[in-house]
């Protein structure tokens, strides 16, 4: 190269005379005899200030980003696709066999996006998508939007792959930059069969129960609140090249976790759209079936082991021993059930027959308790109260804290229009500041650090760090009798609120007007395990109405109306009052914490 940029000079050296030039590092000329350098340098000539000289270019108030670099369209239903994929991932890493997500999970997908007709079929519908200044006609758009969706999910099983290194034609960039069609967020919330957030802990909700996984819907809940499983954050996990921005970028949007009752309601219209077959079969080995699932909710209860055979009894008149009640079958109506309610509510009736619940006799079995020789052995319903009552209050103040100190927001900036890009990092930077001023003027951590997964909501035993001690050991002989040949409770009578069937479309909860006139301990015990289910007391106290229906079998009873706990047991006459309370009141107890008579 230096023989033919110093070709035409051939002066020769000043000190040598030599004629032998190079050029050195910084354009300069030299002789390579003696390394003289002289001032001369290379004549350097850009082009570009040259071609296309005459050209005009048109000022507008577009964004000057070229055709080349904006990109390919993205589906949304491939944003959910990689959420999807996230939850499903963060599930099997806490234990849930592979094949929920290879086998059972990548099938609904497959079914539902065939069913809202965005994949598997000729004519995706086009106003689902991020449009793009790459393609040029709507024939273009289908076909790229085709092999998105066929490409993406492939014949191994693993529906839920990464779509950025499946379709060749769209590897490198993604479009996610522009608003997309007018008027899609709307229609998309008007309708039932798009996806939404909540609708992917609908569908994960399905294939676990499909599955037979152990987690329930409640446990799904409570993984997602303590951030094992993306939820509130996870549009933080999309692939930089899809962008999200427009109205449309609110479907990946969400700052609370939904109830049980919503999702559960949508997983029923998902039941319904998708036309599911059949499920497999709820055995009672099963961890979904209320045998094993009561046995579950009785240790975290720290209520005793013997209780349980109890429940099972109750389970048999209620009729709830066969599969074929807990196996959701897609017929003309389909119910799903609610496996982690039925449960609890045949606790509650379990211990309604047992101790009464009336305020009064669940004290006076708790006195005889006390008073026996090997009282020690012998479970008393006061002792258990004070135990679980003092855990309760610290795990409630310790939810309410985690609950406040909790991040709502990600990380990344989220704004749907670029002009309120300034408005939310200024927004940003002011709570960053007063959460670091809180941080130096409190000793609490700002974050909150959960533990590992877990089933149980509180830890019975003898070791550091449990609640309190455990009374699963304990025997059931002090409310209970041989009359007859047979294991009979000491208690006599049961009460219930009227058990009249009601139309869910037009009558809702009884709960809030009669919980004042409800026994304290009945709506202590409610309190109990709505907080480890993590859901609202009406809602499991009409689970409790439903579970008493099936047990009498009572569809219209008057008002107030009492049955007697050994009718099911052996017949036996006792008496009635309107309130449901027993004929004969023991003495009259004292008040106690949360106003519950000990």
């Amino acid at each position: 190269m230096d023989e033919e940029d110093t070709d035409g000079y051939k002066e020769p050296c000043n000190q040598c005379a030599a004629v032998d030039w190079g050029i050195s590092d910084e354009g300069r000329f030299y002789c390579r005899s003696c390394h003289n350098v002289i001032e001369r340098t290379r004549e350097v000539v850009d082009m570009s200030f040259t071609s296309n000289s005459n050209r005009i270019s048109r000022i507008g108030n577009k964004s000057r980003i070229r055709k080349s670099e904006r990109g390919y369209i993205w589906m949304l239903c491939e944003g959910f696709q990689f959420i999807l994929q996230n939850q499903a991932d963060a599930l099997l890493r806490l234990g849930v066999a592979p094949q929920f997500k290879d086998d059972v999970l990548c099938q609904m997908w497959r079914l539902y996006l065939q069913k809202s007709q965005q994949g598997y079929t000729r004519n995706p519908i086009r106003n689902l998508r991020f449009r793009g200044a790459a393609l040029d006609s709507d024939t273009d758009m289908d076909s790229a939007a085709e092999s998105v969706l066929s490409d993406n999910f492939t014949d191994s099983g693993s529906v839920l792959c990464s779509s950025a290194g499946s379709n060749a034609e769209s590897s490198s960039d993604w479009l996610g930059s522009d608003y997309s069609s007018t008027g899609t967020s709307a229609s998309w919330k008007r309708s039932r069969s798009l996806m939404t957030m909540k609708k992917t802990l609908a569908l994960i909700h399905l294939a676990l129960v499909w599955s037979r996984e152990a987690l329930t819907l409640s446990d799904l809940l409570r993984l997602v609140k303590e951030g094992h499983v993306p939820y509130v954050t996870a549009y933080e996990d999309l692939p930089e090249e899809m962008k999200l921005c427009g109205p449309d970028a609110l479907l990946f949007h969400v700052e609370s976790i939904p109830s049980h009752r919503s999702v559960h309601k949508e997983a029923q219209v998902l039941v319904q759209f998708l036309q599911l077959p059949a499920f497999p079969p709820i055995i009672p080995e099963a961890l979904l079936h209320p045998a094993p699932l009561s046995l579950r909710y009785l240790t975290d209860a720290n209520l005793p082991d013997e209780l349980h055979r109890w429940v099972c009894v109750l389970m048999d008149r209620a009729g709830m021993a066969d599969q074929k009640r807990h196996t959701l079958d897609g017929g003309l109506r389909p119910v799903l059930p609610r496996y982690d309610l039925q449960a609890a509510a045949l606790i509650i009736v379990t211990i309604k027959v047992m101790f009464g619940l009336d305020d009064h006799t669940e004290w006076d079995l708790s006195n005889k308790a006390d008073s026996h020789d090997d009282k020690a052995d012998m479970f008393s319903f006061r002792k258990w109260y004070k135990l679980v009552q003092a855990a309760l209050v610290e795990a409630q103040q310790r939810r309410d804290q985690d609950t406040a100190r909790k991040q709502w927001k990600g990380k990344k900036l989220f704004f749907v229009d670029k002009r309120d890009r300034l408005i939310v990092t200024k927004r940003r930077r002011i709570s960053e500041n007063v959460q670091m001023c809180l941080k130096r003027l409190s000793s609490c951590p700002v974050a909150v650090h959960y533990g590992g997964a877990s089933s149980f909501q509180f830890c019975w035993g003898d070791e550091n760090g449990s609640d309190g001690p455990s009374l699963h050991h304990t025997k059931l002989d002090g409310v209970i009798s041989l009359s007859n040949g047979f294991m009979t409770p000491l208690n006599l009578n049961y009460w219930h609120p009227p058990l009249r069937p009601c139309n869910p479309r037009t009558c809702a909860s009884h709960y809030p007007s009669m919980e004042p006139t409800l026994p304290r301990s009945f709506v202590w015990l409610l309190q109990l395990f709505s907080f480890m289910l993590d859901v609202e007391a009406w809602y499991l106290f009409d689970e409790v109405l439903e579970m008493e229906r099936r047990v009498f079998g009572i569809k219209t009873p008057q008002i107030g109306q009492q049955v007697e706990t050994r009718k099911w047991l052996r017949t036996e006459k006792t008496n009635a009052t309107q309130t449901g309370d027993p004929v004969k009141k023991p003495r009259t107890p004292r008040k106690g914490r949360n106003g519950i008579n000990i």
